[in-house]
């Protein structure tokens, strides 16, 4: 049977949005009603680098662990990821006005204040200083190898 298409599920694309003064994001719209769809409020927020904000909805996070528990615990980067989550990552809420608290350490070491960017990653969201992102994009150009490595995956 052929594919009928885009899941309608799927989180794409970027909105700018802001971090109020109690460190709740707005989700953008774009975002918030298909995760409530698909998963209700809650959410786990973390971060593997400390640089972003990574908001997934509470089933793909908890697909994730159900894959971390398969995995050997004794991997040195399996533990060097579950420290980073942890440390970072809090259980959320999407609140009825559509915000999500990012945790106050979290906020400071990736800079989340004020404008943000808020990006799609398919099934989970991840949020950017805007600043810090357009950086980010400055410092990793978009180069023939990266879509030549992405063309051998069939994308």
């Amino acid at each position: 049977m052929a594919d009928s298409g885009p899941k309608p599920t799927a989180l794409r694309g970027s909105e700018t949005t802001r971090v109020d003064d109690k460190g709740r994001l707005k989700i953008p719209a774009i975002f918030r009603g298909r995760i409530q769809d698909r998963s209700g409020a809650d959410v786990f927020v973390t971060s593997v680098k400390g640089d972003s904000v990574l908001i997934y909805p509470i089933d793909v996070w908890s697909e994730m662990e159900d894959r971390i528990v398969k995995a050997p615990s004794q991997n040195p980067a399996l533990k060097r990821f579950m420290d980073r989550v942890s440390y970072f990552g809090q259980p959320g809420e999407i609140d009825p006005q559509g915000r999500v608290l990012i945790p106050q350490q979290l906020r400071q070491r990736a800079s989340i204040v004020g404008e943000v960017r808020v990006l799609g990653r398919i099934n989970y969201l991840e949020v950017w200083n805007e600043e810090r992102f357009a950086d980010k994009l400055a410092r990793e150009p978009w180069t023939d190898d990266d879509e030549l490595l992405l063309s051998q995956h069939g994308i």
